[in-house]
């Protein structure tokens, strides 16, 4: 995980975290499950705020400048300035407002364990954006986020990632 934050700050993409599923499986897995297994990590989501670019190449460029630096980290790069313009296309949902900041983002991701981003400055100090505070994370519950998450995107994805069988300490609030 280090190396990931490095090679994220060494990007230098604006205003950009890692966050989501790959910090909720790191603190899971050693704290509820048979521990972290970086193999097992589906992406890692980088999210950055670049308003002066909204296009989708502008995600796509930003992953791939990650997967230059680390080729074998399966990166997935988000400007969350530019989630408005294709959300609703995407997840086949309402429209949604633009967001002004990266904590304004995080605080809309699908489950609350994993509305927390992370990021290493250049004084190698960490920093958290946990715009929803870190008590589902750390003490292992997986709730919906009712922010975005309706309750049948919700149930899929209580489904695909099955928690229970991955983290069995997990206590699973069913949407």
């Amino acid at each position: 995980m280090l190396n990931v934050l490095i090679a994220v700050r060494g990007a230098g993409l604006p205003d950009a975290w890692v966050g989501a599923g790959v910090l909720r499986d790191l603190v899971w897995g050693q704290r509820y499950g048979p521990g972290f297994d970086p193999q097992a990590v589906r992406d890692v989501d980088v999210a950055f705020f670049d308003p002066h670019d909204l296009t989708r190449g502008n995600d796509a460029a930003a992953t791939e400048l990650l997967r230059r630096r680390e080729p074998l980290v399966p990166w997935e790069a988000t400007n969350q300035a530019a989630v408005h313009t294709w959300y609703e296309g995407v997840f086949d949902a309402a429209p949604v407002a633009a967001l002004n900041s990266i904590a304004e983002a995080v605080a809309t991701w699908p489950e609350t364990a994993t509305c927390v981003a992370v990021r290493l400055d250049h004084a190698d100090t960490l920093h958290v954006c946990a715009p929803l505070g870190l008590d589902d994370l750390l003490n292992g519950v997986w709730r919906r986020n009712p922010r975005r998450v309706t309750i049948e995107i919700s149930r899929a994805r209580l489904a695909r990632h099955e928690p229970s069988r991955r983290w069995p300490r997990v206590r699973v609030i069913r949407p």
